[in-house]
């Protein structure tokens, strides 16, 4: 890891996450930590196993540093002709135990997703719904993310050398007697390709929930560690 790259990634993590500067005593700082690990049954079907653990720091600009909620989730992905896939997805969210106001909650998703090439980069297109489902409520999410990658070394990623990640996506809140919220996020990760088996990732997140309002911004500080069986 040098040290151009690193500069060169905590400029592009500025860039992304820096509207987040403007609204210091509305900000909500958070961590998430995740574990994933990849396990391809074939070569068009694979399996995706998380764990993630999400930890308030700031609320609102005031100091709380509390468990919000641990994710466990299970998504099964199909390729679908050379650039394009389709997948499903499963997730519960362990809310009760830490917040006793906030209810558990079993999240359902279907995705598909497109990729195409340039001189270096990757791009990819990612269309989501979700039913968000509580014991009493049932929310239903649309949500459209615009993403590139490309290795910071070079025009192939080897093991062993850096990559980054940007992203851009849009969505779409609805459910009964609830008005549309419509929420905007930007993201950017350094990725670093340990072996052909494991990848270690650290990244921000910026967002903004009810985007016509300008209200509720959200800062994540996220590190991912990814295992890949062969």
């Amino acid at each position: 890891m040098t040290m151009s790259c690193i500069r060169r990634y905590w400029v592009f993590i500025m860039v992304i996450t820096g509207p987040a500067a403007l609204a210091q005593e509305d900000l909500s700082l958070l961590l998430q930590p995740r574990v994933s690990l990849n396990y391809p049954v074939s070569g068009t079907y694979s399996h995706n196993f998380s764990l993630a653990h999400r930890i308030s720091y700031l609320n609102l600009g005031e100091e709380n540093i509390t468990t919000r909620h641990i994710d466990l989730s299970h998504f099964s992905t199909v390729k679908w002709g050379v650039n394009r896939s389709l997948g499903l997805g499963i997730l519960y969210r362990f809310r009760e135990v830490f917040e006793d106001q906030d209810a558990n909650e079993l999240r359902l998703t279907q995705q598909v997703n497109f990729i195409s090439h340039g001189h270096r980069l990757r791009f990819g297109h990612r269309l989501r719904s979700e039913q968000r489902l509580f014991s009493e409520l049932t929310f239903h999410r649309l949500r459209y993310r615009f993403a590139m990658d490309a290795p910071l070394q070079g025009k192939k990623l080897d093991p062993g050398e850096l990559y980054w990640i940007g992203g851009l996506e849009g969505l779409l809140t609805t459910g009964k007697g609830l008005k549309p919220v419509y929420s905007l996020r930007t993201s950017g990760w350094l990725g670093y390709l340990a072996n052909d088996l494991i990848k270690i990732q650290v990244g921000g997140e910026y967002r903004i929930v009810e985007l016509w309002k300008g209200n509720r911004p959200f800062l994540f500080l996220l590190t991912s560690l990814v295992f890949s069986l062969q």
